[in-house]
């Protein structure tokens, strides 16, 4: 009875051993295959309408591919703050939409309303403190975004002027065309001066950050 138990016990750890391997090795092709595709489309990850932050002139580009309604975008925005902190010459932050969830093109075109009037960082960051009261994902209410965007300062008249110009829609459809031929699938995503992460995580984006750091102190 126990050489069988023992047997069965050895069956399912050599699977999940074959299966844990089979992931790291999917992950692995799937992230060289992305690289592949930045490094033939560099192009497209910043442009000149993306929100900076930081010095326009920094060695270190982090770009974050954006949902204003992910929950891990807002957990991470924080960390990417601490980041800048700790390197605040050499490293800016480049935000590109991504909006992969039930309303987020709204809430983008606010954002960039928000662009037009100064008022990009403290709206950005009143509607990520206030995400689950808007954001629900099967039916995210957008009147309330607007409204915490309003108590930020935003003058929503103007802005909801500014949202109905063409331009708005142009540059929501070029992020899109970029994350597409860039193969981002999930929010956030990072590139560190084009480079992506090798696993996803906090400490592996603190990581590849200080790497690139460390190469311009050379």
């Amino acid at each position: 009875m126990n050489a069988k138990k023992f047997t069965v016990i050895g069956l399912v750890a050599i699977v999940a051993l074959f299966f844990y391997l089979g992931m790291n090795a999917y992950q692995s092709r799937v992230q060289t295959a992305q690289d592949v595709q930045v490094k033939a489309e560099q192009t497209r990850l910043v442009r000149m309408h993306s929100p900076v932050f930081g010095p326009q002139n920094a060695p270190v580009t982090i770009v974050e591919f954006f949902d204003p309604a992910c929950e891990t975008c807002r957990a991470f925005y924080p960390i990417v703050k601490n980041l800048m902190a700790q390197y605040p010459d050499d490293v800016r932050l480049v935000i590109r939409y991504a909006p992969f969830h039930q309303g987020s093109d709204v809430v983008v075109k606010l954002l960039e309303s928000a662009k037009s009037q100064a008022k990009y960082q403290p709206v950005l960051e009143s509607l990520l403190a206030a995400q689950p009261a808007w954001a629900d994902h099967g039916q995210p209410s957008i009147e309330t975004a607007f409204k915490v965007a309003e108590r930020a300062g935003l003058d929503l008249v103007k802005a909801r002027q500014d949202m109905e110009k063409p331009g708005m829609q142009a540059v929501l459809q070029q992020d899109i065309e970029d994350l597409t031929a860039l193969q981002v699938t999930k929010t956030p995503t990072f590139f560190v001066n084009g480079r992506s992460l090798p696993s996803f995580g906090p400490d592996q984006l603190a990581a590849l950050v200080a790497e690139e750091v460390a190469k311009v102190k050379k």
